[in-house]
Formats: structure tokens, sequence, C-alpha cells
């Protein structure tokens, strides 16, 4: 039996950065000598799967084209992460047979902050981004996303002047709303707090240990 490969699930409302921060984060783990894979939920389309593919696979060489997967879901993307997931379940199953080099999965799926949880037979961690243009009101409006994710990613700070948003205020909300679980303030377009989210990814979820390629070749 294949030991389990750890997963973490990026959810939040659409535009808000999801795809952005997963080509943000893994040319640094890549750097690192982690693999991994990606699997990104939507509706009908393949849309965010085909640009982190070529994006991060086809032009920049970080993981085999073959480990970006794009899921059509049929239905509400946070429907197949929470209350089924066996469509992404099966598919995992098959990368953990396939590929037991990966360190990591990383699972991606739309959703509004009511709705967008990851079942944990599914996802190890749970990251949930919201983004500065909706209002500095954000964070304390609450929600299953951003008051039960492990890790609360603000993005598009640099917008923050531009919507009269407070970034003060949404870091202190989240703080009480999220009774000081961790939080991180990013612009992806300057990699802007990209560090602080790598940091927790490698601490909380793959335990500080080493790539399994980096192992493997010690050995």
């Amino acid at each position: 039996m294949n030991k389990r490969i750890p997963r973490i699930g990026i959810g939040g409302p659409v535009g808000c950065g999801k795809s952005m921060l997963i080509e943000r984060v893994v040319p640094i783990l890549a750097k690192k000598n982690y693999q991994i894979s990606i699997i990104s939920n939507d509706v009908i389309s393949q849309e965010d799967a085909d640009r982190m593919r070529q994006n991060l696979a086809t032009d920049q060489g970080l993981l085999p084209e073959n480990l970006v997967i794009g899921l059509a879901t049929g239905g509400c993307p946070h429907t197949a992460v929470r209350e089924d997931p066996s469509i992404n379940l099966s598919v995992i199953e098959q990368l953990e047979n396939e590929h037991s080099n990966l360190d990591l999965i990383i699972i991606e799926s739309g959703g509004d902050n009511i709705t967008t949880t990851f079942s944990p037979a599914l996802a190890d961690y749970f990251i949930y981004i919201i983004d500065v243009s909706g209002g500095d009101k954000y964070p304390r409006k609450r929600g299953l996303g951003i008051e039960t994710a492990d890790l609360l990613v603000i993005n598009k700070i640099d917008l923050a002047e531009l919507v009269n948003a407070n970034l003060d205020v949404m870091e202190r909300d989240a703080k009480i709303v999220r009774k000081n679980k961790p939080y991180a303030l990013v612009n992806c377009k300057t990699d802007q707090g990209i560090d602080t989210v790598v940091q927790h990814i490698i601490e909380d979820v793959l335990f500080d240990q080493p790539p399994k390629k980096m192992v493997t070749s010690v050995k």
C-alpha cells in the first residue's frame, strides 16, 4: 500500500487569486526539490488547469505536464471537495499509485465563504483566500472558509488604497474571528507575503521533512 501523500486544499471565490497563488508557491517549493502535483476543480472548463500547466510545466519545466490535472465537476466545485470528494479521491489514488515520489498534492476549488471547506478525507490542510477588493469588512463577516481554514490568505493588498480598504482593520478582524490562527497578507504580483505561505506549507504540512528526491539521492 502506498504511503499517503500530503494534500493541501486551496479554496476561495472566483477571481480571488487561487491559481496565481499556486503559480507563486510552486516555483519556490520546486527550487527546494519538492515534487508536486496540482488538481484544479471547475464546473465545466479546465481553463485554470490549462493556464497552470502552461506556466509551470511547459514554460518553466517545474513539473511534468501530466501532473497538472483539470477536473470538470459538472456542478458546484465545492461539492466535489466536501460533500462528495470521490472524483478527486479517485485521481489522488491514481497519483499515489503511479507517482509515489510526490511530496505534495495541491487541490484547488472555487466557492464562496459560506460553503467552501475541504473534506478531511481529501485534504490535510486548508488554505482559504479572500482579496482586498471585497472591502475591509470581509474577515469580520465570517463564514466557514474564513473561520476554519488552517491558513487565511488576504490577497491583492496592493488594491487596498484604491478600494478604501484598511489593512489594519482586516488584520485586526482576522485575529479576532480566527482566534489567532495564522493568516498572511499577500500580493501575488510582487511575491510579497508568498514566503510566509511557503513557510507554513513546509512547517505545517510537510513537517520540515526533506524532499523525497533528496532522500533518495542520499541513499
